[in-house]
């Protein structure tokens, strides 16, 4: 991807606008879908998506780390983690390295939380993907691999 922008005929402008748009419209649905097939477990879309992101960390983020992660700022991370820790999904613990810093672990309750948001996940998933051609499949994960990429490297 290059970081010059030249301009697009009025074809392909078009043909990006609806990309854009097709992007934009294919997450939020994704993300409200699940978010209807978890509703019963009681947990809102922003906790669900604490929770897996806490998961699927290699080690546990720091509160910080985990805002930048969900792309949200400070106090609303904050906010999130103050309810996840009432309802003894999550903890905060002291980073070994640093006292200040607050590492957030799952706690047994969020670790089955999690298995229950995965296997519901995984099952939309799996059902809306069946039959996607896997040549395209893989096409367009790599597309969006190298957008997410090339925005990484402009922000």
């Amino acid at each position: 991807m290059s970081n010059q922008a030249t301009s697009p005929t009025p074809a392909v402008a078009e043909i990006q606008a609806r990309f854009s748009a097709a992007l934009h419209n294919t997450s939020r649905a994704w993300r409200q879908a699940i978010d209807q097939r978890l509703k019963d477990l009681g947990v809102s879309q922003a906790a669900w998506m604490t929770i897996a992101m806490v998961a699927k960390a290699a080690t546990p983020p720091s509160q910080k780390q985990l805002a930048d992660l969900l792309g949200v700022e400070g106090p609303t991370i904050v906010a999130m983690i103050d309810r996840l820790v009432a309802s003894n999904l999550v903890m905060r613990v002291a980073s070994p390295h640093d006292r200040r810093v607050k590492l957030i672990e799952l706690t047994d309750a969020g670790r089955a939380m999690y298995a229950q948001v995965k296997e519901r996940a995984d099952a939309f998933r799996a059902t809306l993907l069946d039959g996607v051609d896997a040549v395209q499949l893989l096409a367009a994960a790599t597309l969006l691999e190298q957008l997410q990429a090339a925005i990484g490297e402009d922000a």
